[in-house]
């Protein structure tokens, strides 16, 4: 297993675990449930957190491997995994070095992970090596926002923000970045709402693409 020290950080995992029900409640459980509707076979979930997916997998799903590097939040996930309608194995590791073979998943989610690794570029390379052909991506994500004033201030607050959200920064376009890793997007839908309560509403984009054949 690659050494998960830098991953790390537990404050932000405590604050975590106390306001992702608030946030589920403020309409994310309802994105998840978009998101991940209509999946089957074998999935595999970046990023996992505490594992407030596995209760919006649909039961076409056959198995779902869910990684997470952050002790705390893997230990949490490993509890949800046991109240999941769906199997749902956890295992640590991180988005740079997916722990599995290539090829070897039907399916592949990125939910409000890719704001916090460490290179998204690398991290869908990953992505896309363990997906088989013609593979399935699912994506729930906050980006940042197509106001020029707003992107700016976006970009000058990350890397504070980054040092208390767990890595996660402010100013990244997931889109562009799928795109550019060589997905190809089928979906996308843009849309903006307020996660927590006296939070600023934030863009966010979900939808699916797909790995190209390899024929």
């Amino acid at each position: 297993m690659s050494d998960l020290s830098a991953f790390q950080h537990p404050r932000f995992a405590r604050m975590y675990e106390r306001i992702s029900a608030e946030s589920e409640r403020r309409g994310t459980a309802k994105h998840r449930d978009r998101a991940l509707a209509g999946l089957s076979g074998r999935v595999v979930e970046i990023g996992a957190g505490n594992g407030m997916n596995f209760s919006h997998y649909p039961d076409t799903v056959r198995e779902v491997v869910a990684v997470e590097p952050e002790d705390r939040l893997r230990a949490l996930a490993e509890q949800a995994a046991e109240r999941a309608p769906v199997s749902v194995r956890v295992v640590a590791g991180h988005a740079d070095a997916v722990p599995a073979e290539d090829a070897s998943f039907d399916a592949a989610v990125v939910s409000l992970v890719l704001c916090s690794v460490p290179d998204v570029a690398r991290a869908l390379a990953e992505v896309r090596r363990v997906l088989r052909s013609e593979g399935d991506l699912r994506f729930f994500e906050h980006v940042r926002s197509g106001k020029p004033w707003l992107s700016l201030m976006q970009r000058a607050l990350s890397p504070l923000w980054s040092r208390i959200g767990g890595g996660c920064r402010l100013d990244r376009d997931i889109a562009t970045a799928i795109q550019t890793a060589g997905f190809q997007i089928e979906l996308l839908d843009r849309f903006s709402y307020s996660p927590l309560r006296f939070f600023p509403r934030q863009q966010h984009i979900l939808g699916r693409a797909r790995t190209p054949s390899r024929d």
